[in-house]
This record gives C-alpha cells, structure tokens and sequence, in this order.
C-alpha cells in the first residue's frame, strides 16, 4: 500500500507563493509512474493541476501554466508544486496522487489564497 504524505499549504495573499510537498512510502518497483496534483472546491469536481512521470515529462492544466512548477525527487519518492503569483481562485484543498499500478490520493492540504 502506498502512502502519501502531503505539507506546505497555508494562507497566502494575491500574488504571493507556496511549495507544496508530498512524500510517497510503500511503493514497488514499476517501470513508469506518476506524481500529480489535482485540487477541489466545496461543491466542485477534482480537477488536475499538474504531474510529472518518473521521465521527467511535465503537464500543467492550463489556468496554473507559467505560474506553477512541478518537480519530483526520484530518490527521496517526492514531488513538490511551486505555486507562484497566486490567485484567489486558486484556493482549494490539494491532493496528491501517485500513480503506479493504481492510483493512490494523500489526505489533501487546504490552500488559502486571500484577495
């Protein structure tokens, strides 16, 4: 069973930034696998942010491009989202997933965005 350990959201005011962390444990030897983000508003639908394969291949939704990066440390089983120039829109609870054989969620971290 993987586990996926999720820090670094907060209140943040417009135009301001906030790295996202999420740790995964328990996971076994795959050929490719994903990290990604994906985000939800009470009485919304998850909707994808971003995630990266075990290659390096990028993808960004297109309201957070070239304010967001994704990153991911293969070593320590990490992926980080550096939020930039946020927005209030922005403000959901962010949850990460890992993506091997299946999917796996983290318990989600709010993120505050205030106007």
């Amino acid at each position: 069973q993987v586990r996926l350990v999720e820090s670094g959201g907060g209140l943040v005011q417009t135009g301001g930034s906030l790295r996202l962390s999420c740790a995964a444990s328990g996971s076994r030897p795959f050929s490719i696998t994903v990290m990604g983000w994906y985000r939800q508003v009470p009485g919304k639908q998850r909707e994808f942010v971003a995630a990266i394969t075990s290659g390096g291949t990028q993808s960004y939704a297109d309201s957070v491009k070239d304010r967001f990066t994704i990153s991911r440390d293969s070593a320590k089983n990490t992926v980080y989202l550096q939020m930039n120039n946020l927005k209030p829109e922005d403000t959901a609870v962010y949850y990460c997933k890992y993506t091997d054989y299946a999917g796996y969620w983290g318990q989600g971290t709010q993120v505050t965005v205030s106007s």
